[in-house]
């Protein structure tokens, strides 16, 4: 038997639809039911490679986790990693089929709706319900032709809508009437019920608006979500975390923000020790003197790395280095830690061939035409200085770079500067605290002071605040009456 299906859709991009469709997978497993998550399509370069090797969104990951079952490339057949201001790559099932500017792809992406419709067919001959999130606003009119993801997608998969609205950032009535008012009438007739998200208040105060939306839009208000702050990896670029005001605190680690910042989660097992700072860095007047620099992935290291060498950070970088303060660099910024790197066949589409890197690392970099794309694990040997009691412990997590940097270890070091290419390097029990202890001691200060951390636990009680958010919040007796068709 098909699964049942209902599609969360936003007023605008950032409305909280991926942690609502994570809620909502969590609340179907609580209930009883096989629940998938998907997504034909997402935009975003904090990705994921699933256990047989393909990538696919963080969002849907984190979806996936929520409901209890692996992360599955057909829960996001099609991934778009920006590269430049106008072009992605573009990922189908888990593999890049190339590169495209912004107006190639779009008169090409109804090609790819068989791959997308395959990949949602199979997942829903498989569980009970599907999850369908939705991207940005499905009032794009500029873009409904050619729409595969939101009301297009709701078409193909005849999927029940709730339309989702952020009020804390002002104007939600307007957000989400305007938004019905923009469809075409047989898109009006799959909306639902709307949902107000992030409300911080009486809810009472609401209540003589929420009647005039509903006369207004002609749907039921489904749910008014309260704000609820949780600890879950974010989907992109708009995460939250890059705008903390965050003061250095007992142990402080700069993470160096690069505009085509990827993956930035990398860093997430160190922001929850209550006495660690984590602060994202984009001027040399904002790095200080920290404990620990990181230098995260990216999508485009070649001009990232003129970004940082323009700005000033790189300078102040090696001078940190040169008072051995640590710097670590994943993936892209491992490459950037290195001698040279090589573009010969333009992948990065930079316009740069060739240039020097911050000779922090004995390694030389060159991009080739096929992404590496893979799980590991293993045990850390062999490494050397401040870090070196991470040897003999285990580690996990996946690689995804078009870049060969020679033979493949967990971590390359020299000096101060250590670099690797694996992805989740610092999750694995026992990592990030044993390279916070090795910090402390440095500075002659006491680990326990940082506060202790249960890594599982922790991720399971910060789902748990969010599924309490949205069932407080959402009727979930209309939910599974729109699920049964009945409303």
């Amino acid at each position: 038997m098909k699964a049942k299906n209902i599609m969360i859709q936003g007023t605008m991009s950032n409305a909280g639809k991926s942690l609502l469709c994570a809620g909502l997978c969590r609340i179907f497993r609580q209930d009883g039911y096989k629940a998938a998550p998907f997504k034909s399509q997402n935009m975003a370069l904090n990705s994921f490679i699933t256990r047989d090797g393909f990538e696919m969104g963080r969002a849907q990951v984190v979806q996936a986790e929520a409901a209890g079952i692996e992360p599955d490339v057909r829960m996001n057949p099609i991934l778009l990693k920006p590269t430049t201001d106008v072009g992605s790559q573009v990922i189908v099932n888990g593999r890049p089929i190339g590169n495209m500017r912004a107006m190639e792809y779009y008169k090409r992406k109804r090609e790819l709706i068989p791959a997308v419709m395959e990949a949602y067919d199979s997942l829903a001959a498989e569980n009970d319900i599907i999850v369908i999130e939705g991207a940005g606003s499905p009032a794009e009119i500029n873009l409904k032709a050619e729409d595969i993801v939101n009301m297009g997608l709701a078409k193909m998969v005849d999927a029940p809508v709730l339309l989702v609205g952020d009020i804390d950032r002002g104007g939600v009535f307007a957000q989400l009437y305007g938004t019905v008012a923009l469809l075409e009438p047989d898109e009006r007739a799959r909306i639902k019920g709307t949902v107000v998200n992030k409300f911080r208040g009486d809810r009472k105060i609401l209540e003589p608006g929420l009647e005039i939306l509903e006369r207004l839009c002609g749907v039921p208000v489904a749910g008014v979500i309260p704000y609820v702050h949780v600890d879950i990896d974010d989907e992109d670029s708009l995460s939250e975390r890059f705008t903390r005001n965050t003061a250095a605190k007992l142990v402080d680690i700069a993470v160096i923000k690069l505009p085509r910042i990827s993956n930035f989660t990398d860093i997430a097992p160190f922001e929850r020790f209550e006495n660690v700072s984590v602060r994202y860095v984009e001027r040399p007047s904002e790095l200080g003197e920290p404990d620990l620099i990181v230098i995260p992935g990216t999508k485009s290291t070649i001009s990232d790395l003129v970004w940082l060498r323009g700005s000033g950070l790189e300078a102040r970088i090696k001078q940190a280095v040169s008072r051995n303060t640590p710097v670590f660099g994943v993936c892209g910024g491992y490459q950037m830690l290195g001698t040279r790197i090589s573009d010969p066949d333009g992948v990065e589409a930079s316009g740069i061939t060739e240039i020097s890197g911050m000779g922090l690392l004995p390694i030389e970099t060159v991009f080739e035409g096929e992404k590496v794309q893979r799980r590991t694990q293993g045990v850390f040997t062999d490494i050397p200085g401040i870090f070196a009691p991470l040897n003999g412990l285990f580690y996990e997590g996946y690689e995804i770079h078009m870049g060969r940097s020679g033979k493949f270890v967990p971590v390359i070091s020299q000096g101060c500067a250590y670099g690797s290419y694996v992805h989740g390097i610092f999750d694995a029990a026992g990592v990030a605290e044993t390279m916070l202890r090795a910090l402390c001691e440095k500075k002659g200060a006491s680990f326990d002071s940082l506060g202790s951390f249960d890594p599982k636990a922790y991720k399971e009680a910060q789902y748990d605040k969010l599924t309490s958010a949205v069932r407080e919040g959402l009727d979930m007796e209309l939910v599974y009456r729109i699920l049964a068709r009945e409303s």
